[in-house]
């Protein structure tokens, strides 16, 4: 038989789905490596999705959604950003990586460089490379908050870069980006004239400060902005994102979206409406609780005498392993065996991050706890040996 293809062949493999695997072989063991929130979707929502399909919302929908539900986008971008969004500049996508993806058909071909953080969700290097587009990785630092640097930035442009990629609140950094850090962005676009994807799935979970959307900024239509409701009303399974880009972009990303999906699931669609119009209380409620953990989480390593980095929003926290003397996935994977909990190894986000691990602390309280306090007994019990 002919060969498979060999762009998409050299696909890496995701270190995080790689643990979830194994974890999952492990019935007792705690798991701290997918990013994902313990409560369920609150039940407004379920019930809205149970009356939606009752009353005939199960077959196709326009290939950019329901006009209801991009009202209902529209409206809600309005009242938190104050963004003036037309009906033609939102798509609804089998959620947000379906929406990078179209977005980066929309506006890039193979061979066009994209720049991406390091560290990053490995997801993102994943699409790159499954569309024959070149990853080129731009570093998050530590000692500058996991925020980019222009100087760097400036040195990986090239005549063939397209688009940078950029994801506040981060993932893995928890890293929140403020409005100095989005208008040089925004500045850097323009000058090199490239155009701007902006994962902000996380807008809602913030700590310390507020969000700062790149499309507040917007003014020739080079930022694609993607948001979703997976994480802010913990509807990751529905699988609901969506794309406010130009009329231009919007535009081409629908004829993409009718070669992938025709279009994003109705009943799911009916869920995200309620989930937007409907009670918020969920999504302060859990900011708040998400606010605690990360400070009983911190609070634990500090003791132990072992580096964490403090987050901002999201709800990631990495975590520095070095003193173990193994590298992330040695690491993820001795640790799973001995201690059966499981985390992110932190290679599988960039080589910045191989001295780390990363931990969900989206996780029930008991067994984060549970979690962190064997995470600092291994790298204590490690270290001793080093």
């Amino acid at each position: 038989m002919k060969q498979l293809s060999n762009v998409r062949s050299i696909i890496p493999e995701s270190g995080i789905r790689k643990l979830q695997m194994l974890a999952s072989t492990i019935p007792e063991a705690i798991r701290l490596e997918t990013g994902e929130p313990d409560a369920n979707t609150p039940l407004n929502i379920c019930e809205a999705a149970a009356k939606a399909s009752y009353e005939g919302h199960t077959k196709y929908t326009a290939v950019p959604g329901y006009i209801s539900l991009r009202k209902a986008i529209q409206s809600d971008l309005k009242l938190n950003y104050g963004l003036c969004v037309e009906m033609d500049e939102i798509i609804v996508a089998s959620g947000a990586v379906m929406a990078i993806t179209e977005a980066l058909l929309a506006i890039a071909d193979p061979g066009d460089e994209i720049l991406i953080p390091d560290p990053a969700w490995p997801v993102y290097e994943m699409v790159l490379m499954t569309q024959g587009l070149v990853p080129v990785h731009y570093r998050l630092d530590a000692e500058h908050g996991f925020t980019p640097v222009l100087s760097d930035l400036e040195a990986r442009v090239t005549e063939k870069t397209k688009a940078i990629m950029i994801n506040t609140p981060g993932n893995p950094t928890g890293a929140v980006f403020g409005k100095d850090t989005i208008v040089m962005l925004m500045d850097f676009a323009i000058k090199n004239d490239l155009y701007i994807i902006s994962d902000e799935v996380y807008d809602s979970i913030i700590y310390e400060g507020k969000h700062v959307t790149p499309k507040a900024y917007d003014n020739d239509g080079r930022v694609i902005s993607i948001m979703g409701v997976s994480k802010k009303y913990a509807m990751t399974g529905w699988r609901i994102g969506y794309a406010i880009a130009s009329k231009q972009i919007i535009s081409l990303m629908n004829k993409i979206q009718i070669t992938l999906i025709g279009n994003a699931t109705s009943v799911s669609q009916k869920a995200a409406e309620e989930a937007i119009t409907g009670p918020q209380d969920f999504v302060e409620k859990a900011r708040l609780s998400y606010k605690d953990r990360r400070d009983k989480v911190y609070e634990l390593f500090n003791k132990a005498g072992i580096k964490a980095f403090y987050p901002q929003g999201a709800f990631y926290m990495l975590v520095d392993i070095s003193d173990a003397g193994l590298q992330s996935e040695e690491f993820a994977l001795t640790l799973l065996r001995e201690e059966k909990v499981s985390v992110a190894p932190g290679g599988t986000f960039g080589n910045s991050t191989d001295h780390m691990i990363r931990i969900s602390y989206a996780t029930e309280e008991a067994a984060l706890l549970e979690g962190v306090r064997r995470i600092c007994t291994f790298i204590q019990k490690h270290r001793k040996g080093l």
